[in-house]
């Protein structure tokens, strides 16, 4: 069975929440004041009416409770505010406790029934004293939440070794795995500081273009596997998987050796390159990966 809903996001690059639009007409762009456990929320349509099977629901959807209104917007930028305030008072407390926590953002729910204070740090931290005092001075339910360095990296934003904005914090609203494996099917340098980002880990963008290698890959031989060219036989010493090339060292009469490239439609293998051998050992840099 078939249900309508909507996508609802709540911050500018988050991820998208179903909710049910409970009857409204809703738009795209439409500012909408939505039921979550957390309370009621003020969020943005990022995706309109859309028919998903119920299969994908473990349970019952949350309402759309009303398309916002002017107040509403007033409201939500009152809270906006409100946060900066609160973010400040947080850092202070928690300089008095000595607590070593990076706070990057704080964030009220619509209806002012909590605050939720983000934060990085290293190992675990007894904050039971600060979330007291914080409850004293902002009178509501306190939250705090401990980030990875990729999440840090997603709410702070910052440039890229592209020189572009971060892609986690411009356009992603979900991290997706990254491999090592990546960076070497793709032939990129396994240096640390090449292929990680400002949070330490390995870039994004690794993924982007990991199906096309993957298929590529497929039809290169690898190197060091022995193949048959039309100028005879010889080694795979390197490749260009985009260009689907290989260059193959070749041995003529005289033993004299001789580079030649070939597309790898001209190849053929005769003694191929197992797995095992055909990877580098990269254990030292998997501790890049999340």
């Amino acid at each position: 069975m078939m249900t309508s809903v909507v996508g609802v996001r709540f911050k500018e690059q988050g991820k998208t929440y179903y909710f049910n639009p409970n009857g409204l007409d809703i738009k795209l762009n439409d500012k909408v004041i939505v039921e979550t456990v957390r309370g009621l929320e003020f969020g943005t349509v990022s995706l309109a009416h859309k028919e998903v099977d119920d299969e994908n629901f473990q349970n019952p959807l949350k309402n759309v409770i009303r398309i916002a209104t002017k107040e509403d917007e007033v409201k939500n930028a009152e809270n906006k505010r409100k946060e900066k305030e609160a973010l400040v008072s947080c850092i202070k407390k928690a300089e008095e406790h000595n607590l070593g926590m990076k706070f990057i953002d704080a964030e009220y729910t619509f209806d002012n029934s909590k605050i939720i204070f983000y934060f990085s740090a290293e190992g675990r931290i007894d904050f039971r004293d600060l979330v007291k005092d914080l409850a004293a001075i902002f009178k509501t339910r306190i939250e705090l939440r401990q980030i990875g360095v990729r999440d840090e990296a997603k709410m702070l934003g910052g440039l890229g070794h592209c020189g572009r904005e971060f892609c986690c914090h411009k356009f992603l609203s979900d991290f997706q795995p990254v491999s090592i494996k990546m960076a070497k099917d793709q032939g990129l340098s396994l240096n640390p500081t090449k292929i990680s980002g400002a949070c330490g880990r390995l870039m994004c963008c690794l993924a982007y273009e990991q199906c096309g290698y993957e298929e590529k890959i497929k039809r290169v031989p690898k190197t060091g596997s022995l193949v048959l060219t039309p100028l005879g036989q010889g080694t795979v010493v390197s490749s260009n998987i985009l260009k689907e090339e290989v260059k193959v060292k070749m041995v003529d009469k005289d033993d004299d050796v001789d580079l030649e490239t070939f597309k790898a439609t001209d190849v053929k293998v005769i003694k191929g390159v197992s797995e095992k051998n055909a990877e580098d050992n990269i254990d030292e840099l998997k501790q890049l990966e999340d």
